[in-house]
């Protein structure tokens, strides 16, 4: 019989530090105003039709944006891109104008920020959302894709960067 005991979140914040994530910056952008954040909790769906997922907190209030504006750009970061991962996981306090300013963006399709020099990009309308406990699950159908150089990947493990 499995033991449903409850389980730390200290523990389980330790075990999901020695799990790998790819450094990503989810995009978009609503009436005027530009958000970002680095993320690693993203992934496919289904390539019929193309879609994917990104986890949003839901304690932080600026992310409202996301979920009113139904679009949103997955940023694939390459090594060199440390720096920006930092500023749009709040390093340095910049203002959100600010952390922009410190790359080349692009729109495709639905009007979501797209980093010039990602190594690919996915823009994205927003098909469905879903709230558990503490964030927003983005379920987003794929409508354009940017491909951008091939680079070393900035990836995210044991609390620091690394590159593959």
């Amino acid at each position: 019989m499995l033991n449903s005991q409850q389980m730390d979140p200290v523990v389980y914040r330790e075990a999901m530090s020695r799990y790998a994530g790819h450094v990503q910056i989810v995009t978009t952008e609503y009436e005027g105003v530009r958000r970002g954040v680095t993320i690693t909790a993203a992934c496919s769906v289904s390539d019929r039709p193309p879609s994917l997922l990104v986890c949003l907190n839901n304690g932080n209030p600026n992310n409202a944006v996301f979920f009113e504006s139904g679009y949103f750009a997955l940023n694939t970061l390459a090594a060199h891109h440390q720096p920006l991962a930092n500023a749009f996981a709040g390093f340095g306090g910049l203002a959100p104008d600010d952390r922009f300013a410190l790359a080349e963006w692009q729109t495709l399709v639905t009007g979501a920020p797209v980093l010039a020099d990602s190594i690919v990009s996915f823009d994205c309308r927003v098909t469905d959302s879903k709230v558990t406990a503490t964030h927003t699950v983005l379920f987003g159908e794929v409508k354009a894709v940017h491909f951008g150089p091939i680079d070393a990947s900035l990836i995210y493990l044991d609390r620091g960067y690394r590159s593959l």
